[in-house]
């Protein structure tokens, strides 16, 4: 049998796991799923007779060559910054390799011996990256293939709470890893184009530059800005382009609210709170406003945000219980923004009947024959429960069909690649469609940013 070794059994890895179980009699496949907690390996291997679960730690060198040297090919879905260990390997044993993470500094190094021993390593082949790419570039493909000349590309994605689990003031939960909402967009300011001119919005503005999205069937929602949208120039062959945008896409109000936080301090991680580990949500609350003898932690935030009190803010900020005196946040030597996270958590996981769903939303303008148009593709995905979230398919099924198509030799590419090359994008796009992950295109017109030619 042909042997697929998956390293991690994270929140991600079920549908992956069940993609593979389904195709290994036709595809002739035997799964072995190896992480540094084994309960979780056996979970997910459901006493499949062609699936096993071993114990894998990743920094144990002997059981991670061991468990890569067996394999034909590999499949990482552990957290980015542990690819390369596993790259290592795979490079040593001439093993192809598949991850859905972000190509690292460390990772594209590797790119001139991967193509040496003609592997494939591939990577952000999950949601976002990944499909993201995988979309985006059909249609900038077909528009070029036609002879059109792309003007302008935008390109939101949000992991949300679907609208029957909706429950909460601020339409939103955690649908992923939490600490990386909380520290969303820090480390530099976010840089786009538009309209042909460079533009930047620093940290402490980010939420509150927002652009709105309108979803058939879902409703509005909004997007703040990506860190850094012009590497996707070169990535994509945008060189000439006059609008390039990423961003992250939320329900209408989000950002505002989030504000709040940003405002205070309360998303900051590069230092440490003293006594946190005691302290209450309350004083938490507190230790971010100025001293005064006389006046609540209320009255004193409220004043200081200038938010009145028949605010929807306020009900939001409420909801939250950032005021409670009798909750801990219990966590020793925290930082802000793992105080902020803890109070979130209560608030925002998600219950057992809840279901996540993932928004794509692209928006291509280009000139053809002397005309300016517009494609505007968007992408709904529901979970169907905790284990068969969106998330996790969106990300696990593009993961296995490159995976298995790398096994079958159906692409041809070798060297550290992400999936913008058509012989990838297309037939996975495709067979994502038989899951019901499916973009719909609207053709309308293009209006830029600046209808009137003003150079902004």
């Amino acid at each position: 049998m042909r042997k697929i070794l998956v390293i991690g059994a994270g929140k991600s890895t079920a549908v992956l796991i069940k993609y593979f179980q389904d195709k290994s009699i036709t595809e002739n496949l035997f799964i072995t799923i190896g992480d540094i907690s084994v309960e979780n390996a056996k979970n997910l291997a459901n006493d499949h007779p062609n699936t096993k679960a071993i114990l894998l730690d990743v920094f144990d060198q002997t059981s991670r060559q061991n468990a890569i040297q067996d394999a034909d090919i590999v499949v990482s879905m552990l957290p980015a910054r542990f690819h390369i260990e596993v790259a290592k390997d795979c490079l040593t044993f001439n093993k192809c390799m598949v991850t859905a993470s972000y190509v690292s500094k460390e990772m594209q190094e590797l790119d001139t011996e991967v193509r040496g021993k003609g592997l494939i390593f591939m990577n952000e082949i999950g949601v976002d990256p990944g499909i993201d790419h995988m979309s985006a570039m059909q249609v900038i493909d077909r528009i070029r293939n036609q002879g059109g000349k792309i003007i302008l590309f935008e390109s939101f994605t949000g992991g949300l709470v679907a609208p029957e689990s909706d429950t909460n003031l601020w339409n939103y939960k955690f649908t992923w890893n939490p600490r990386n909402v909380v520290v969303a967009g820090q480390g530099g300011a976010a840089e786009f184009l538009q309209e042909g001119t460079y533009k930047y919005i620093p940290y402490h503005k980010l939420f509150r530059r927002t652009e709105f999205l309108e979803v058939e069937g879902y409703g509005r929602f909004e997007a703040y800005a990506n860190r850094n949208s012009l590497k996707y120039q070169s990535i994509y062959g945008l060189e000439d382009i006059l609008t390039l945008y990423r961003g992250t896409i939320r329900r209408v109000g989000f950002s505002r609210a989030w504000n709040t936080f940003v405002q205070l301090g309360m998303t900051a991680d590069d230092y440490t709170i003293m006594n946190s580990e005691h302290m209450s949500y309350r004083d938490f609350t507190n230790s971010f406003l100025a001293y005064s003898p006389s006046d609540s932690v209320e009255l004193k935030l409220r004043h200081y945000l200038k938010i009145d009190q028949d605010d929807i803010m306020w009900d939001k900020l409420l909801e939250l219980d950032l005021f409670n005196p009798n909750k801990k946040i219990g966590i020793p030597n925290a930082t802000p923004a793992q105080g902020l996270q803890k109070i979130l958590m209560d608030k925002w996981t998600l219950d057992d009947g809840d279901k996540d769903m993932i928004v794509m939303y692209h928006k291509f303008g280009y000139e053809f024959n002397g005309q300016q148009k517009q494609i505007d593709a968007t992408m709904v995905s529901t979970g169907e429960d905790q284990t068969y979230t969106a998330m996790a398919r969106t990300v696990g099924l593009p993961v296995a069909m490159a995976t298995l198509r790398i096994l079958n030799k159906q692409i041809s590419l070798t060297g550290v690649q992400i999936p913008i090359h058509e012989e990838v994008y297309a037939p996975i796009l495709k067979e994502l469609e038989e899951y019901g992950i499916i973009f719909k295109e609207k053709e309308r017109d293009y209006l830029g940013y600046n209808p009137d030619g003003v150079k902004g």
